[in-house]
């Protein structure tokens, strides 16, 4: 677009590319541009604004996710004192994660059902987005599995029967699961109503993450996992036994 006489002797320049906002081609004609221009010229706008923030994220990304990790699988240790079906419980909670990110790549990326949810597409996720919803959603996730392992947990403490703690634990933590989850969509899914982007995708997002973790992820592939693995998922090595606190669910 042709330059803009400013006050002070400024000159702005509009500059639209033709690759998409969230290619790299876009970012490394960003960089390209700041190496070439003179010092004081300053590269401003969204996607400017986007790519700078997505640097300053992408270094501290992998340390958030494996801390988020490693602290959710030590919670259902200590809780559950049983590495596998911890393990199992933290690498379940990311099948709802990524298939979350995949919707939020279809619908506020690509801009699929943007007419029926009433906005635009920018043609790229905000660079906040990712760190966020991945914490967001691990500690939904962690709640859910929490109610259902515990519960299996209390049943197998008590009858040391693999089958009677997936039973158990689905008869006792099933209804709590679904009722809560169903709340909680219902809730997400009002944001998907308002105006603003942020809260449009924060909405959708988390309330696509609850539904699919919920209903098919704790509902149904945890408990099938625990049948398949048997006694095996409530294996503990003896050198962990002597590490962990003593913790048992049960009512008196």
């Amino acid at each position: 677009m042709p330059a803009q006489q400013g006050a002070g002797g400024t000159t702005l320049i509009m500059a639209v590319p033709k690759t998409d906002p969230s290619q790299p081609a876009t970012a490394q004609t960003v960089d390209r541009l700041r190496a070439d221009l003179p010092a004081n010229a300053m590269i401003g706008g969204a996607v400017a604004e986007n790519h700078d923030l997505e640097q300053l994220l992408k270094d501290k990304t992998p340390l958030v996710i494996g801390v988020v990790l490693v602290l959710g699988f030590l919670l259902l240790l200590v809780a559950l004192q049983a590495p596998v079906i911890a393990a199992v419980g933290v690498l379940t909670n990311l099948l709802a994660t990524g298939a979350a990110f995949g919707v939020a790549q279809l619908i506020f990326q690509e801009g699929h059902l943007s007419g029926l949810l009433g906005f635009e597409s920018q043609g790229f996720l905000d660079a906040w987005g990712p760190v966020f919803f991945f914490a967001m959603i691990f500690a939904i996730s962690m709640d859910y599995t929490v109610f259902l392992l515990s519960s299996a947990k209390e049943h197998w403490d008590r009858s040391h029967d693999a089958r009677d703690a997936m039973v158990g634990g689905m008869a006792h933590s099933g209804r709590v699961i679904f009722a809560a989850a169903a709340v909680m969509v219902a809730v997400f899914f009002t944001f998907a109503l308002s105006g603003p982007l942020p809260p449009k995708e924060m909405g959708v997002i988390l309330g696509v993450a609850v539904l699919l973790d919920a209903f098919l992820v704790r509902l149904l592939l945890v408990p099938v996992m625990l049948r398949l693995l048997g006694a095996r998922a409530w294996w503990l090595p003896r050198w962990v036994d002597r590490v962990l606190p003593d913790v048992r669910f049960g009512h008196a």
